[in-house]
């Protein structure tokens, strides 16, 4: 166990995060003051034998920085214990990078909490890469959302060589993570010059069913084989929360709806005909500039799904494989196969679907460089619009968890090799990259990116991860994300699909008290 202890209630996720990132094996417990002891830190080989105490109080950081700064012209008698703690703090210095010395770090009371914020995890992070001599690709960024850090600077108006600089000197981000953040950023902001925002909001609409929970899957998702007899009921509650919806926001432009789950695909035809009548019958598409519907598992795809798809003006959908391995597939748990995924891809293509993304997945259990590159090359070869690369986050509600504790995280890997072997490939199918987000245990401390040809790009993603326009969900487990002065309110609904039903009103009055204010 890692312990970190801090003197104030301010940054324990960030904290965490960053610690997180540089032991993903480990178990990090982040403590208020004298919760937490020496004591608690496990003697486990894989982990460094000390505690790693760094208080978050601003004069404490201030000594701190001053501490290191003199050590090296410092010539006084020392313990052995704080000789090696100041070797351990300056080792590897050099060929962790040049930026990484805390000397140059100050924090004083004038600073913003951002700055402060900022300052602290320039520290943490410079003593964890100092002592493990290892650097993180995104450097001490810890949130989902960096692309969002060039959009603002590009909006403020500073050049794209100062956008960089700043993401390198700042958040120690390397040259290569730095570009690809500007580079979507310039994308997005693209893509949405077209887009009204104003008096406008998208649709996701929740199917948490799948026909198996693969081992990775944290979302919500229930087997259908148990599920099956409460469908009609689940679809009946989504219509109360749909009518209501329809009905408040009669006013405002709908621009986006996305069906996710789960897998939509999963119902059979004749349901999926009957929610896709009613959205029809419900809403306006006037405005409506994307409708996508995850088919998500190639089992799940038949003709007959794929016609009432395309007869309701579903014009994107997604078929995704995560690997194209018959080994990976069977070790996490998709009960379909590499041919499965041919037969609904050209099915799809026979209908006149030709805006079809696909999703994979890099750091799967036991997956090699060579398995990703056998991938690619089976996709760059079905030619889909656009592709989404994923890399493995590890999360506490997925099935993966008890997989890793008994087989060890180091049989994941991604790394450089694998995410330049995905993304050379997504080049060479006329793709561009156009949306970005990270997540919590990314194995190898990467990211999801998004890649399409032109006028392919997936708008509802961008809009879902940028926080500038409402987005209303509908069943279990969707969480309703209104934008107000440039601020994001949040409501959700219940997560297990029988509370949701019973309690679909109690979800509309939630939704009621956000959106009615």
């Amino acid at each position: 166990m890692l312990v970190v202890t801090t003197n104030q209630n301010d940054f324990e996720t960030d904290i965490y995060s960053l610690v997180k990132a540089f032991y993903p094996a480990a178990e990090v417990k982040v403590y208020l003051g004298d919760d937490a002891g020496f004591e608690e830190v496990s003697s486990d080989p894989g982990l460094p034998d000390i505690n790693i105490n760094f208080l978050v109080n601003r004069i404490l950081l201030m000594i701190y920085a001053n501490e290191i700064e003199a050590y090296e012209d410092i010539d006084e008698e020392i313990s052995e214990e704080e000789r090696i703690r100041r070797e351990i703090i300056n080792s590897n210095r050099a060929s962790a990078g040049s930026n990484l010395n805390v000397a140059g770090i100050d924090i004083n009371e004038e600073m913003s909490r951002l700055e402060v914020k900022n300052a602290l995890k320039q520290l943490l992070y410079c003593c964890l890469a100092n002592h493990t001599k290892t650097v993180l690709p995104w450097g001490a960024l810890t949130g989902i959302r960096p692309v969002k850090i060039p959009m603002n600077l590009l909006n403020l108006g500073n050049r794209q060589d100062e956008i960089i600089t700043h993401m390198q000197e700042v958040y120690f981000c390397s040259e290569e993570k730095a570009r690809l953040a500007l580079l979507i950023a310039l994308k997005e902001r693209e893509i949405l010059s077209t887009v009204d925002l104003n008096n406008s909001y998208s649709l996701y609409i929740a199917i948490p069913f799948c026909p198996t929970t693969c081992l990775y899957c944290s979302f919500t998702s229930y087997p259908i084989a148990k599920y099956k007899d409460i469908v009609a009921a689940y679809l009946e509650a989504l219509f109360k929360e749909m009518d209501f919806i329809a009905d408040l926001l009669k006013e405002k432009r709908l621009i986006t709806i996305y069906i996710g789950g789960g897998t939509p695909t999963t119902l059979s035809a004749e349901e999926l005909e009957l929610l896709l009548k009613k959205i029809t019958d419900s809403f306006r598409f006037d405005h409506l500039q994307e409708f996508t519907v995850e088919a998500g598992r190639p089992d799940s795809i038949s003709r007959e799904k794929l016609s009432v798809l395309k007869k309701y003006r579903v014009g994107r959908i997604s078929i995704n494989p995560q690997s194209m391995n018959e080994e990976t597939l069977r070790a996490i748990g998709r009960d379909h196969t590499v041919s499965q995924v041919h037969e609904a891809f050209h099915l799809a293509r026979e209908l006149d679907f030709a805006n079809i993304n696909m999703d994979i997945i890099l750091g799967l259990p036991n997956e090699t460089v060579a398995d990703v590159k056998n991938t690619m090359q089976a996709i760059a070869e079905l030619k889909p619009d656009s592709l989404t690369i994923h890399s493995l986050a590890v999360k506490r509600a997925a099935k993966l968890t008890e997989w890793v504790n008994e087989n060890g995280l180091e049989t994941m890997k991604n790394t450089d090799e694998t995410m330049q072997a995905a993304a050379e490939c997504a080049t060479g199918m006329g793709m561009s990259p156009y949306y970005l987000y990270r997540q919590k245990n990314m194995a190898g401390n990467l990211e999801n990116v998004g890649y399409a040809t032109e006028t392919h790009h997936g708008l509802y993603n961008i809009l879902m991860m940028e926080d500038i326009h409402t987005i209303v969900a509908l069943g279990a487990g969707g969480i309703t994300k209104r934008i107000r002065d440039g601020q994001a309110e949040r409501c959700d609904n219940l997560k297990e699909v029988d509370q949701y039903i019973n309690r679909v009103e109690e979800m509309i009055t939630r939704k009621r008290g956000l959106l009615v204010k």
